[in-house]
């Protein structure tokens, strides 16, 4: 395993669309392995291939329940009811973004071995599915973003929205 150097705005490799894995092999097992690693490190909740510079259609995501979950070829499936919030990317520091995504999400994907599996997630872990298969896609959220915020602006939104949750208790 290896932390990898994830890529920011700006480098054409961002911007491409991913090929299918099509072999479930070792090559495969030390990116996932490889991918897990750099998440944790950069401590963020999603980072897909083309971040370090693979252009293979793979993610990793940690759930609400804290679970990591490696999708290799992804797809969404089916999604319900619309959210609107702050999103981030580790390969766009320092900026926070105003999108809006599914409420709920299922994905299909196959594992590190190759057996296909449906996954569901809802709030953040909808958003984290949607945002990652979008650099599948060759896209960042600041291409779906309605406003883009500093991380200054960032600390305020959540300074108002920590009193509004404590007006309401």
């Amino acid at each position: 395993m290896a932390i990898r150097t994830i890529y920011k705005q700006g480098d054409p490799v961002l911007n491409k669309k991913c090929h299918p894995v099509t072999q479930f092999d070792q090559k495969l097992w030390d990116l996932l392995d490889d991918l897990r690693e750099t998440l944790d490190q950069a401590n963020g909740v999603g980072l897909a291939a083309p971040q370090i510079g693979i252009l293979r259609r793979v993610v990793i995501v940690i759930n609400q329940d804290d679970e990591v979950i490696e999708l290799v070829n992804p797809e969404i499936i089916d999604q319900r009811g619309e959210q609107e919030g702050p999103e981030g990317c580790l390969s766009v520091p320092g900026v926070w973004g105003i999108v809006k995504r599914p409420e709920w999400v299922k994905v299909k994907a196959f594992d590190r071995n190759g057996q296909m599996f449906e996954v569901e997630g809802e709030g953040l872990t909808a958003r984290c599915f949607c945002h990652e298969l979008g650099h599948l896609e060759g896209q960042l959220y600041t291409e779906l973003a309605q406003k883009l915020l500093n991380d200054e602006e960032m600390e305020a939104l959540f300074d108002q929205q920590e009193d509004e949750e404590a007006e309401e208790q």
